[in-house]
């Protein structure tokens, strides 16, 4: 039998083992990809495992704050763990968001273990033309 060897893999589970899972005090951190996509900005955090009911989404002025918490499945008594590398407990991120995003008109969707937020982009934030006057009503000051 051929078996691979990933030395990070091994430093990433004795890390995990150390640390502990996270709880609401300490939540471990979650990844995720942010990106601009046209009139929006999009955030989307991987979160496999996670219910949508154990996902808190929350902005409080520009501060955007996700957390998740993904719990153990339940398991009968003669259930006995051979393998378990699956991350459990509370996952956090916190995003400052500029004030040129709309935060009152935020999407959530969650499909196949990944959160998206559509962020869209402030009308006041979005490229205008300004009109020049004419000149049409010029006066002359005379002294």
């Amino acid at each position: 039998m051929l078996m691979r060897t990933d030395p990070f893999r091994e430093l990433d589970r004795l890390t995990q083992q150390l640390m502990g899972p996270g709880t609401w005090s300490r939540p471990s951190a979650m990844a995720m990809d942010a990106y601009r996509e046209g009139d929006e900005y999009v955030v989307a955090f991987d979160l496999p495992g996670v219910s949508p009911e154990a996902i808190d989404i929350d902005v409080e002025r520009n501060m955007l704050t996700v957390k998740a918490e993904r719990r153990p499945v339940a398991k009968s008594d003669n259930v006995q763990m051979e393998l378990s590398e699956r991350p459990l407990g509370v996952f956090s991120r916190q995003l400052v968001l500029a004030d040129t995003l709309d935060t009152e008109r935020i999407k959530a969707d969650y499909e196949a273990g990944v959160l998206t937020l559509r962020i869209p982009i402030a009308e006041r934030a979005k490229p205008r033309k300004i009109a020049i006057g004419g000149g049409s009503d010029r006066k002359e000051i005379s002294g």
